[in-house]
């Protein structure tokens, strides 16, 4: 049988561009076509270079974490919940935070439920993937995301993305380890549990998402002022470079 072609008309054309044919769309859902089309549109809003020049004063980021069955996406573990938090510049929005449960195959370990609190129970009710996910990206919009040691969730941000939408995440992400690692390069461990309590950050909630994501709030915003006060680092690029060379 001869491969459908991908040309600039049809179906591909349209999943490329985000949208979606009313025959797929009636066999998926129309809910869940509309989110994927969403999803898909917003990723390719992403990476303006002008959001570079934006101080970090101003900068508008949403802090998230993700809890997970494990630390493998590759071998099949998956996103339990995740939660997230706005900021604009130094000022934490508490009243502005996402929060979900969501879907996945693989069972709940026992260990992850001693953890974090998540049951297979909670998990058999809670939403499905895709709307857990499209109500985090739309919580997100163009912000830019900030992470402690973002390549775990970036990795199952990714997967998720994938197995829903068929695209990857293309926000700007900031790393908290790695601003610690910049402006303290003598420190034994940049674990989250450590530099908050070298901040002396109360811990509270550790291992659910929303919490750890409003503390990592209050560590970003705290770096902020140092670098205000100990680095020429004035905007999101600035950031970046310094970073690079970190």
């Amino acid at each position: 049988m001869k491969t459908p072609e991908r040309g600039n008309s049809g179906f591909w054309s349209l999943l490329r561009q985000g949208g979606m044919p009313s025959a797929i769309a009636s066999v998926m859902g129309g809910s869940s076509a509309q989110q994927m089309a969403f999803i898909r549109s917003l990723m390719r809003e992403q990476r303006r270079p002008e959001v570079l020049h934006t101080p970090l004063s101003e900068l508008e980021t949403v802090v998230f974490d993700l809890e997970t069955t494990g630390f493998n996406v590759q071998q099949g573990d998956e996103i339990l919940s995740i939660g997230a938090l706005r900021v604009k510049g130094g000022d934490i929005k508490e009243d502005e935070s996402f929060y979900s449960l969501v879907q996945c195959k693989r069972p709940v370990p026992s260990h992850i439920t001693g953890l974090t609190g998540i049951t297979q129970a909670m998990i058999n009710e809670a939403p499905p993937l895709m709307d857990g996910l499209h109500g985090f990206m739309n919580f997100v919009g163009g912000r830019v995301l900030v992470a402690h040691a973002s390549a775990h969730d970036k990795s199952f941000l990714n997967a998720a993305l994938w197995k829903t939408s068929k695209v990857n995440l293309s926000h700007r992400v900031i790393d908290t380890m790695m601003i610690a690692r910049w402006l303290e390069p003598q420190r034994a461990s940049f674990a989250l549990d450590d530099l908050l309590m070298a901040k002396n950050i109360p811990i509270e909630g550790r291992h659910h998402a929303l919490e750890d994501a409003k503390m990592t709030a209050k560590l970003w915003v705290m770096y902020l002022r140092d670098i205000s006060r100990r680095r020429q680092v004035e905007t999101l690029g600035d950031l970046y470079a310094y970073l690079s060379h970190a």
